[in-house]
């Protein structure tokens, strides 16, 4: 290897590094996953960045085939439509995601443009004054406030020599992060993956470079033989690399399908906590079932699904679920990746969104869910929306929600306000089982008994001679496997 050959040259030898790590969490038993939030806090608070070591960046085109290691950065942003309003809170939002990756964000710029410049992102005129903060600042990262093409990044940073991320790349670091399960790890990378493909770009010789096949290239079995460059190379192995995550991603997601039959064939309802990044799914969750799972004010801080049974007031039994938060511009790789676990969404019962009623602009959060919702086909789910942080929220705000949203509730997932109505509401919106029975089940059959209960409407119930007199409403199967064994009433 010659010594002018820039460090870190093959972003395929970082991701066999990273696969390696996540093949050895796939040999690990599922069930050891199972985190102690205050744990997992302190975990992501031990390590911090030390100021002062800035990221040396000698060839600036090896941006794409490093970690991101955020450290002191500049926002961009482009507004293109909408308010002033509404560009100064996308970018206090990318100011936020910068935080949660562990970056110190050092100032912002907003170009008001009918759209974003083809070339350079922003106007060329904008880059020299960006280029003159960054110096001045001494920022070692710039942070678009959109997805940037792989020329207009090249070009970004030719211009403003340093390295430049865009929103999407971002997103995903932050996820890379906080993902903690064995299939929330591979999501990640395979997300990864997809958005660096088309960015993978080489250095001088790299790009003409070709083998002279397996004696001279090395390349070996499965190799193209004399022509093939070295970025070709690359490529292939890393789509081979993608079709392997692809595979590992459908065999988990058989252990979460099956639960999922288990649940429907039982008739079990299932509520799905969806909404906005950090407006308190997590929080709501365990306030109604004592979940324990991660709470966190930072955005992603929860990413594995979490599933819980919970009951009614008249005792019939439902799940909850905790998903991922969404976000504006929701990187269509992460949709991709997660697509099993966002099927926990759009194979719910009830979706009960929650919505941050603090947030400067909480209608445009409830667009961006709905959207996201939509994309993965659960639009024409029934919707609550809970209206989160009411302690703390504008109560004007509040109640222009209320207004302008027919099923909302206003609750405090902290001092437990609204919590009582917001249940009951719940409880009301879960689907209803359709088939009346009026049987005597045997008393050897309490089985049956305690799945009515669970499952079904109690009518009346009644203890005589030959077995349980039972009046209720119950689901197809349970119905038929009653028919079976009822005597007749």
């Amino acid at each position: 290897m010659s010594n002018d050959q820039p460090r870190n040259n093959d972003l395929f030898e970082e991701l066999l590094r990273e696969s390696a790590r996540v093949a050895a969490d796939f040999d690990a038993d599922e069930s050891e996953y199972d985190p102690d939030p205050q744990q997992e806090l302190s975990d992501r608070h031990a390590l911090r960045r030390v100021k002062g070591f800035s990221t040396e960046l000698q060839d600036i085109s090896d941006a794409e085939y490093r970690q991101l290691q955020l450290e002191r950065v500049v926002l961009v942003g482009v507004w293109t439509e909408g308010s002033a309003e509404m560009a100064e809170n996308s970018l206090a939002e990318l100011k936020a995601l910068a935080e949660t990756a562990g970056s110190e964000v050092l100032d912002g710029l907003i170009q008001r443009r009918d759209k974003p410049d083809p070339a350079t992102y922003i106007g060329s005129g904008k880059v020299i004054e960006l280029r003159q903060i960054v110096a001045s600042s001494g920022a070692d990262t710039v942070i678009c406030d959109g997805e940037l093409s792989p020329s207009q990044l090249r070009q970004l940073e030719d211009k403003l020599k340093v390295k430049v991320v865009d929103r999407t790349a971002l997103i995903l670091d932050i996820f890379a992060q906080h993902a903690k399960s064995k299939e929330g790890k591979a999501q990640v990378e395979l997300a990864q993956i997809a958005y660096l493909l088309p960015r993978l770009r080489g250095w001088g010789d790299s790009l003409s470079r070709q083998v002279g096949g397996r004696a001279a290239g090395g390349a070996g079995i499965g190799g193209r033989g004399p022509g093939e460059t070295k970025i070709e190379t690359d490529r292939r192995r890393i789509r081979d690399k993608m079709a392997k995550l692809r595979r590992e991603i459908a065999e988990m997601k058989v252990s979460r399908d099956t639960k999922r039959q288990e649940r429907k064939r039982f008739n079990i309802p299932s509520v799905a906590i969806a909404g906005y990044t950090n407006a308190g799914k997590s929080s709501l969750l365990n306030r109604l079932t004592n979940a324990g799972v991660l709470v966190e004010n930072a955005l992603f801080a929860t990413l594995d699904p979490t599933v819980r049974k919970t009951h009614t007031a008249d005792g019939r039994t439902y799940t909850l679920s905790d998903t991922v938060g969404f976000v504006r511009h929701l990187p269509h790789q992460l949709v991709d990746a997660f697509k099993s676990t966002l099927e926990e969404v759009s194979g719910a019962d009830l979706i009960v969104h929650v919505v941050d009623g603090s947030h400067p602009d909480p209608f445009e959060q409830i667009r961006a869910v709905r959207e996201v919702i939509t994309d993965i086909g659960g639009g024409d789910i029934p919707e609550i929306i809970a209206i989160n942080k009411v302690d703390s929220a504008n109560p004007e705000v509040v109640m222009e929600i209320l207004r302008k949203e027919k099923n909302s509730y206003a609750f405090s997932a902290r001092t437990g306000f609204g919590i009582e109505g917001l249940v009951h509401a719940i409880e009301k919106s879960l689907p209803q089982p359709n088939i009346e029975i009026n049987s005597i089940i045997p008393y050897n059959r309490g089985d049956l008994v305690n799945a009515i209960h669970e499952t079904g409407e109690i009518l009346s119930e009644e203890y005589v001679e030959s077995g349980t007199a039972i009046h209720a409403r119950v689901g197809a199967s349970l119905a038929k496997a009653i028919e079976a064994v009822e005597k007749p009433y």
